[in-house]
């Protein structure tokens, strides 16, 4: 396994990383991949200040490899290697580099549909990729992209406040409006807190229906590849009740699970599908 790439989604994404350690050892080594990539990319354009030039020399050199033309750049060549072997469409890796090139100059989103649009490239398709790598079959494909628009979300929500420090806002305005939220600040939502509630609370709604939605495809996925996948679903869900017994908290500190608990959630996930499949063989003699 290229020690770079487990280095660079180690430091990126506690929660990915440590649930993508039960995938089975070559499924694991391509998650790698496709995360160094990713989060490659996704860090030019979340730096402070952003690298542009950086982010727009990554496009360009990620375009000459997909054509054939020679690179230095083992993080772009193996994951080009790894996409054309596993069929990755370029579209949806087009639409990952769009929503990227976005954060360089969109702040806000004013409605759901422009929310949509921009998680359907930062992760909807990183969930139909994930499908590629496992070669699920297509039926998966909307589970996948539904539990990357959930996840997404809740990053939406637990960011808050990060996002503002870069003077970014995912959440819909116009929801916000409805809700009579002029401004998405600590100072506001403690100044009308009802206010902040029934927007917060509402953005976590959706998340709820999307998560439940994708469950309804996990049965697409084979049960070494459904472990890891349940492990990072129940550790959104963990974030996503943090934030709904204390919408405030987003204000004050970013809730994420520590490395025990979600390597002791793989653990007893790992155990009741073991329970559930050595019952299963014993009801069958």
């Amino acid at each position: 396994m290229d020690k770079n790439n487990k280095a660079i989604f180690k430091k990126g994404s506690r929660t990915y990383f440590y649930s993508s350690i039960f995938f089975p050892k070559k499924i694991k080594e391509d998650v790698f991949i496709l995360y160094a990539f990713v989060r490659t990319a996704d860090d030019y354009v979340d730096q402070i200040p952003q690298d542009k030039e950086s982010f727009n020399s990554f496009c360009d050199i990620f375009n000459r490899v997909w054509q054939g033309n020679p690179s230095k750049n083992k993080i772009i060549n193996t994951f080009v290697k790894l996409a054309q072997e596993k069929e990755i469409k370029k579209e949806w890796i087009d639409a990952f580099l769009g929503s990227m090139a976005a954060d360089l100059s969109k702040k806000n989103y004013q409605t759901m549909t422009e929310s949509l649009n921009y998680i359907y490239g930062s992760a909807e398709v990183i969930g139909l990729m994930m499908s590629k790598i496992m070669n699920l079959a297509s039926e998966a494909y909307p589970g996948a992209r539904l539990l990357g628009r959930a996840m997404q979300q809740i990053n939406f929500i637990r960011d808050i406040q990060e996002d503002l420090e870069l003077s970014r806002q995912y959440l819909p305005l116009s929801e916000m409006k409805v809700a009579g939220l002029e401004m998405l600040s600590k100072d506001f939502a403690y100044k009308y807190p009802s206010k902040y509630l029934d927007f917060i609370n509402k953005q976590l709604d959706y998340y709820y229906t999307w998560q439940q939605e994708a469950e309804n495809y996990f049965h697409f996925i084979p049960w070494r590849y459904r472990l890891p996948i349940q492990t990072a679903a129940l550790m959104y869900n963990y974030t996503a009740k943090r934030i709904a017994k204390n919408p405030f908290i987003v204000f004050d500190k970013k809730i994420k699970p520590n490395k025990l608990r979600i390597i002791f959630t793989g653990l007893k996930q790992f155990t009741l599908i073991l329970c559930s499949k050595l019952s299963q063989n014993t009801n069958k003699k």
